[in-house]
């Protein structure tokens, strides 16, 4: 297809509101770098890290900050975000085969490469450097993964940041067949992806969720769900799991500690209940316990996730879609928190 010099998209211009998202039909189109694909994007999922992101929260101090991005570094603005993204390849840079156009692909969102150059620290798709809100988008060819399998964009949209996130902390701890692994917000993206990704495993899964979420889940694979204001030592007694994958943090915080078997593993990836929590450190070395915070994936988790869909071993959860230009609506649904899944956007719309 030709390549426009201009596109439409969706700028973030400040830390605030919706209001700090502009849509714009004058943006110049990217051009690939030596080593780069441009894709012209087709589905664009929603995420926290989207949200957190202009409204300031990852900064510890004032919203409007320099450290108001999840690295600690200053946004370069006005920013195109969006780290989910489903799309076609459309043109390549040099050093990239050209028969690569016309791939259907997933991009990895946490960065190594950028621009022709590895990257001293990674970067995240959408924050350090533009995104798939837009019509087009560039990335590193390593970055973008062919993927071959009969589902939608939209639900192969659902993927990238949630599913690589939660193979990401599975991987970290070790989790096999045989292990008992609970998961903390569990409806959500990255909860309820954990949940397929384990059983995959062969493990056994407790999930934590709504009483109105329950039997969805159950019927994901949970073997067990508990409310989120249950007590976990109460229904479970201590030293009771193997793996606390965590997306919430927050005041119960401790109890995911007594709960862990000596020797368990502890994960993060989210502080959707609080990021400032109590830790008796003495629980933390007399269980022997092993902490894991979640960021940067490993090599090798991103191209397993992509064999995994092509496996039919995970299923997508799309809970709503939106054009592009409703973005606000969007995370307005999605800070709602009353879906299972992810919200994407339909950018080729």
């Amino acid at each position: 297809m030709s390549v426009p010099e201009k596109m439409h998209g969706v700028v973030l211009i400040g830390h605030g509101g919706p209001d700090m998202l502009q849509w714009r039909e004058d943006l110049d189109t990217p051009r690939p770098a030596p080593g780069d694909v441009l894709i012209r994007v087709l589905a664009a999922g929603v995420n926290n890290t989207d949200v957190n992101t202009r409204i300031g929260w990852y900064s510890k101090g004032d919203s409007d900050a320099e450290d108001a991005a999840w690295t600690g570094v200053a946004l370069k603005l006005p920013l195109v975000q969006g780290a989910d993204v489903c799309g076609t390849i459309v043109a390549v840079g040099e050093g990239v085969d050209p028969a690569r156009i016309g791939e259907r692909v997933l991009i990895e969102p946490c960065l190594v490469e950028a621009d022709g150059k590895e990257l001293a620290s990674p970067w995240y798709f959408g924050s350090e450097c533009n995104g798939g809100f837009a019509q087009f988008t560039k990335v590193a060819s390593r970055h973008s993964h062919a993927v071959a399998c009969d589902l939608t964009d939209a639900e192969l949209a659902s993927f990238p940041c949630s599913y690589s996130t939660a193979e990401n902390m599975l991987e970290r701890t070790g989790v096999k067949a045989g292990d008992t692994v609970f998961v903390t917000g569990a409806s959500g993206g990255v909860g309820s992806a954990a949940i397929q990704l384990a059983k995959a495993r062969g493990a056994a899964v407790i999930a934590v969720t709504s009483p109105s979420k329950s039997d969805a889940l159950l019927a994901l694979g949970a073997d067990r769900t508990l409310t989120r204001d249950a007590d976990y030592a109460g229904e479970l007694g201590g030293n009771s799991v193997d793996v606390v994958i965590d997306l919430v943090a927050g005041e119960k915080w401790p109890s995911l500690l007594e709960i862990l078997k000596p020797r368990g593993r502890y994960a993060v990836s989210g502080a959707i209940g609080g990021p400032l929590v109590e830790l008796d450190v003495r629980t933390l070395y007399l269980k022997d316990l092993s902490f894991f915070g979640c960021t940067v994936l490993e090599p090798q988790v991103f191209g397993n996730l992509v064999k995994r869909i092509e496996r039919k071993e995970v299923k997508p959860l799309v809970a709503e879609t939106y054009p592009l230009r409703n973005i606000s609506a969007a995370q307005e649904a999605f800070g709602k928190k009353g879906h299972i899944g992810k919200i994407v956007l339909n950018v080729a719309q």
